[in-house]
């Protein structure tokens, strides 16, 4: 590896390292995956919550972003990107009116969800008090049912009739997130999921069509699924989230190699037992999750490694378990000095990003920038 740079050791712990070598790889695996196919690239935000990120996954050919909640989309509209959705249901009035608010001050291209009759007239009253045309994707849930119809609900068609019917609503298509493509076992199953996807949004795009309602567009979203998917039949584009800096649930299911796991948490060993380094990252740093959406086989909060054995897996090391502010890693036969630093791998990046305020951005060790997370914390 890279000798790490001096003021890298310098650094206050915990800390988010980005490898910008890594961030661009992956940008351009998933953009190319989008031109190979045909489908455009909208990636999900929420993972990264950054401004200097979502132009670089624009530079290289994003046609906007998807974020989920109102004042996370809220710092991306203000700062000039120019098409977002919130694949969120919006039913608040207060929410709904400071970003259309700003959409048409910004002329920006909104595009929400809906999954409810409650949504739809939630989103016409407050278009049409803004005078702004915003486009609307019926949520269909192709198996993690979590929000959307599925696509046997017989007021499926009814629904979408009463978006078409509102003058400052476009109804543009369907989306849908198969966000159980990591709790699946492995690659294979992933894949199945990813088909299944398919199927079940060209068969309401098919029942929608026979009702005479025109599906301009079919959007679906999950690393995994992207990663690993065969089926883009009748799909426009492309949501995945995670891709830009990956973490360990896509490596449980072997759809990447650790050495494309962008992001990693700096972190100091502050005591230390015959058992276990303590470290200064805990649950406010590294988070309690174990996988997203029922993943099983996850062991313990990340990987842990000496600075200078990163990714070395004969230096691995389990962070085993969490308080508040202070991570548990097992220490096995190595032992490291209180005061030395290590490197941690975590199971969920997003978590982490919505954590802390800034990465610091390496390239062959040396620290090249450092950016803020403009969008951390940013719930409502």
């Amino acid at each position: 590896m890279a000798q790490i740079d001096q003021l890298v050791l310098d650094l206050e712990t915990p800390h988010i390292l980005l490898d910008q070598d890594r961030l661009q790889a992956n940008i351009q695996l998933i953009q190319g995956i989008g031109n190979t196919r045909g489908v455009n690239v909208r990636p999900h935000i929420k993972t990264h919550k950054c401004l200097e990120l979502a132009r670089q996954q624009i530079d290289a050919g994003a046609v906007g972003v998807t974020s989920s909640k109102v004042d996370e989309a809220l710092v991306f509209i203000n700062n000039g990107i120019r098409s977002v959705t919130v694949a969120y249901p919006l039913v608040v009035d207060s929410k709904l009116d400071r970003l259309i608010a700003a959409a048409r001050v910004n002329d920006t291209d909104l595009r929400l969800i809906v999954d409810s009759a409650a949504g739809v007239d939630a989103i016409a009253k407050v278009a049409e008090r803004h005078g702004k045309q915003v486009s609307i994707f019926l949520k269909i849930d192709v198996g993690l049912h979590r929000c959307g119809l599925t696509e046997d609900d017989s007021g499926l068609v009814e629904l979408v009739q009463k978006v078409v019917g509102e003058p400052n609503l476009n109804f543009v298509g369907l989306l849908s997130h198969a966000g159980h493509t990591y709790g699946a076992d492995d690659a294979d199953a992933a894949r199945k999921i990813a088909a299944d996807e398919c199927g079940i949004m060209n068969r309401v795009r098919r029942k929608l069509e026979s009702n005479g309602i025109e599906v301009s567009e079919v959007s679906v979203g999950s690393t995994p699924g992207t990663l690993v998917s065969d089926s883009y039949d009748g799909i426009t584009e492309i949501r995945p989230g995670n891709y830009v800096f990956m973490d360990r649930m896509p490596l449980r299911l072997k759809v990447i190699e650790i050495n494309q796991i962008a992001l990693s948490v700096l972190a100091t060993v502050v005591s230390k037992n015959s058992d276990y380094f303590i470290i200064d990252s805990g649950s406010k740093t590294l988070s309690s999750d174990q996988g997203a959406h029922g993943m099983p086989g996850m062991e313990g909060f990340g990987l842990a490694y000496p600075l200078d054995h990163f990714e070395d897996t004969d230096y691995e090391m389990i962070v085993t378990r969490l308080s508040e502010e202070h991570g548990v890693v097992i220490r096995g036969d190595l032992d490291l000095e209180i005061g030395s630093k290590v490197r941690v791998v975590p199971n969920h990046s997003c978590v982490v990003a919505n954590l802390l305020d800034t990465y610091t951005v390496l390239q062959a060790g040396q620290i090249i920038d450092q950016w803020d997370i403009a969008a951390r914390g940013h719930v409502h």
